[in-house]
This record gives C-alpha cells, sequence and structure tokens, in this order.
C-alpha cells in the first residue's frame, strides 16, 4: 500500500480533562509551547479543557474571547468535551495570551489530562447529591401542599406555607448551587448563560411565595420553586452521565488508532515507524487484521476491508491493486 497522506497528530482527538482548579495560573507560557503542535504551515494547534463550560452561551464567549487574541486564527470549542482548539500564527518562541483572555471572560482554562475519571465520578456525584436533596425536599413541601389544596382552614394554610419556606430555604441554598454559582460568575464579567435565567426564576419563585406568606396570602409556591430545581438537576444529571459514556467511547476508539505502520524500503526492508514519520509515496504493508494507518492506494494484494468505522458500512467489501483505502478501516482476510 502507498501512502497518500501524512497523519497528522489529531489535536481534536477526544481525550478525558482533568478540571483541576487553578490550573489556568499555574500553566507557563513554555509548557502551552510544548503541548502545542505545528501543521507545517507556520502555525500551531493547542487543545486547552475549559470546565466551565455550561451552555452555548458560554461556548460563543469562549471563542470570542479567545479569537479576539492577536494571531489567532481560529477557536472552535466543543460544548460536549468542555474544550477548545486554538490555531494560531507562529510568530515566536511564545503563545498568544489566549489564557489570560479566557480569564478576564471568566472561564479558567488548563492542559487536558488523561486521568480524568476521578474528577468526573466526583462530578456526578455532587448533582446526584444535589438531586437527592431535592427530591426530599420537593416531596415534603408537596405533602404539605395537598393538605392546603384540601381546604385547610387559614391559620393551618399559614403555618404550612411557613414549615415549606423553611424547608425550601436549605434546599434552594444547597441545590441550587450548580446553577447560582455560574450564573453569579457570568453576571460579575458580563454575561448572561443559560444558568441566569434559570437562577432568576428559582429566587423569584421563592421570594414572592415568602412575601406572599408573610401577608396571609392564600397561595404560595414554595413546591413549584423546589421542583423546578428538582427536574433542572435530573437533567444535568443524565447530561453528566451521557458526556461520560461518550467521552469514553470516544476513548475507546482512539486506542484502538495504530501507533506507527511497518514501512517497506526500496531493498525489500521492513521497519516499524511512529506515524509522525510516515509521509506521502513511502509504501506501508498492512497485515491481515490489522488496521490501515493511513489513507493509501493499494498496490499489490487482493483482500476484504471493514469500513464500518470510517463509512458505517457493515458489510466488508473487496479491493485489490488500484483501490484506495482511507485510514481507520481495517485489512480483514490478507496482506
Amino acid at each position: 500500500m502507498s501512502a497518500t497522506s501524512a497523519p497528522v497528530p489529531g489535536p481534536e482527538a477526544d481525550r478525558d480533562d482533568a478540571q483541576a482548579p487553578g490550573a489556568c495560573g499555574s500553566t507557563s507560557t513554555d509548557e502551552l509551547r510544548l503541548a502545542s503542535q505545528s501543521d507545517g504551515e507556520g502555525r500551531r494547534v493547542l487543545v486547552l479543557s475549559v470546565p466551565g463550560m455550561h451552555c452555548g452561551a458560554c461556548v460563543r464567549a469562549v471563542e470570542d474571547a479567545v479569537r479576539s487574541v492577536q494571531d489567532v486564527l481560529s477557536a472552535r470549542a466543543n460544548l460536549t468535551a468542555r474544550r477548545i482548539t486554538i490555531r494560531w500564527r507562529d510568530a515566536g518562541e511564545g503563545v498568544p495570551p489566549f489564557l489570560a483572555a479566557l480569564t478576564r471572560a471568566g472561564f479558567d482554562a488548563h492542559l487536558p489530562s488523561e486521568d480524568a475519571d476521578g474528577t468526573r465520578a466526583g462530578e456526578v456525584r455532587g448533582l446526584l447529591r444535589a438531586l437527592a436533596v431535592a427530591g426530599f425536599g420537593a416531596g415534603n413541601i408537596m405533602l404539605l401542599s395537598v393538605s392546603v389544596w384540601s381546604g385547610a382552614d387559614p391559620a393551618t394554610r399559614d403555618l404550612f406555607h411557613w414549615i415549606s419556606a423553611l424547608i425550601a430555604l436549605p434546599v434552594l441554598a444547597y441545590s441550587g448551587q450548580p446553577f447560582f454559582r455560574p450564573a453569579l460568575a457570568s453576571l460579575r464579567h458580563g454575561r448572561v448563560g443559560m444558568d441566569v435565567p434559570i437562577s432568576i426564576g428559582i429566587l423569584l419563585a421563592f421570594a414572592l411565595s415568602l412575601y406572599d406568606t408573610a401577608q396571609g396570602a392564600e397561595h404560595a409556591y414554595f413546591d413549584a420553586a423546589v421542583m423546578l430545581v428538582f427536574f433542572l438537576l435530573a437533567g444535568r444529571v443524565l447530561e453528566a452521565v451521557m458526556r461520560n459514556r461518550a467521552r469514553s467511547t470516544a476513548e475507546g476508539l482512539r486506542r484502538l488508532a495504530p501507533r506507527g505502520a511497518t514501512v517497506v524500503g526500496v531493498d525489500g526492508s521492513q521497519a516499524f515507524l511512529p506515524l509522525e514519520d510516515i509521509v506521502p509515496d513511502m509504501q506501508i504493508r498492512v497485515g491481515a487484521g490489522d488496521p490501515v494507518p493511513t489513507d493509501g492506494q493499494i498496490l499489490r494484494g487482493t483482500t476484504e476491508i471493514d469500513t464500518a468505522l470510517a463509512t458505517g458500512e457493515s458489510v466488508p467489501r473487496s479491493a485489490g491493486p488500484g483501490h484506495h483505502l482511507l485510514a481507520g478501516t481495517r485489512n480483514l482476510t490478507a496482506p
């Protein structure tokens, strides 16, 4: 097989990111330079983890902050992985000050880490605890509300409203933190993310109910405020679980990628070289059962190719001299 294009180490390959606090300030320019990759055309590429991204508004704010930095050519954020891929013009030894720009926009950023299982599990556990507290509070307040709706006398109604307020206050203070903290950070930096209207709705519902309770009004909505937090947290938990599953799947696929290829020399000798050293017009031997390491064209041999990973087609197709192969497909029957 003749290689037609040399593989470039993928900066957007899915990697787990540890949400280490304070990592933005501890990452030096030299570390960022070493972690970046050159594309061979006077540009460099770097992937950063931005754990503070929670919604589409956050994605836009992160991308706009990085794009405003001089020499930055492009910035593409991935909300699922909470990462951003930055390309910039390589004008010297350093890197553009995009970390400072992200900090001014209210986002911490750091280099991705492969060891993030504990961080992701801790995030889900924290959300589950908040969900459990919200569910417990919502259940108890709903029990009191049923009594009020059933026609309790004014004195009993007011008492149940005050008890509901005493339950709702600590529940919202604890379970609402996943929404209140990002909302406060957004407002401090002049942004309005998804968590801002959510927090406003929760606080207004509680404040109005507290005012009505103090005035002896007939209706209060503590149950609505707590149930809103409960259902929103349920959505956050499902989102976090599905994101972790997607990351695990992507990581598994990334580990299936070959690390190198067997190159056949002009004299017929064979040598295993890393992918970074493979260049166009090299001849590569792909054994039966091995993945195809680069895009290329078959010179000799007839076989069947599994293209499911590249195209989704489950039925292997026959291939012989002259056929074009895609990196990531798998040779099945013959070298």
